[in-house]
């Protein structure tokens, strides 16, 4: 039942950013169109676009860290035995978190301290500012729990830390994946030489 939950609440969230990449694309597009087209546009669009591209890179952050896509410079960290990764990795993850907790702090003080509490409004969608603002609350709470989650993976030795995107591994495994049907042999290559 629980996985279903999160199985569930994992599609929602790539549901959410796809849907927040295709309205930002729909919006800038239609606004192109618009204005080339029909020598018109509304007012209200870039600022609306601003705001979904805001959620896309708060909640993106987020998903990062769930699917390990995130990249870092982890070479002088693999040199080390595993618990030396693992406890390097909790430094990192803790190291976030302050990070985190800092800029949470910081944006509970600007959205419900200053812009919620003094009912500030967007200039152009007049709608009040607190609402598109709101993404840093959420989007900085869901990294916190992405961390925990795992600094929770490293502790129960699940996993040796951040599990960072690997580029160069993952270019080695889709070369490996390649089907190379002939290779050359010494002759072959002598008599393309030849030539």
């Amino acid at each position: 039942m629980t996985s279903c939950i999160i199985h569930f609440l994992h599609k929602a969230e790539e549901g959410f950013l796809a849907f927040l990449i295709a309205a930002m694309a729909l919006v800038t597009f239609s606004q192109v169109i618009a204005r080339y087209v029909f020598n018109s546009g509304a007012v209200w669009a870039l600022e609306l676009t601003t705001f979904l591209f805001a959620w896309l890179v708060l909640m993106g952050i987020a998903y990062g860290i769930r699917i390990h896509s995130h990249i870092g410079v982890d070479a002088l960290v693999k040199k080390f035995s595993k618990n030396g990764q693992r406890v390097l990795g909790m430094i990192s993850v803790l190291a976030s978190l302050i990070y985190a907790g800092l800029l949470l702090y910081g944006a509970w003080d600007q959205v419900i301290g200053i812009v919620y509490e003094y009912d500030f409004e967007a200039e152009d969608l007049k709608i009040p500012l607190w609402i598109p603002q709101s993404v840093l609350l959420i989007g900085l709470s869901l990294m916190i729990w992405r961390l925990l989650v795992l600094a929770y993976g490293i502790i129960t030795n699940k996993t040796l830390g951040m599990a960072l995107g690997d580029e160069a591994q993952d270019a080695l495994e889709a070369y490996a994946d390649l089907d190379i049907e002939e290779e050359l042999t010494p002759s072959e290559s002598k008599t393309g030489e030849d030539k």
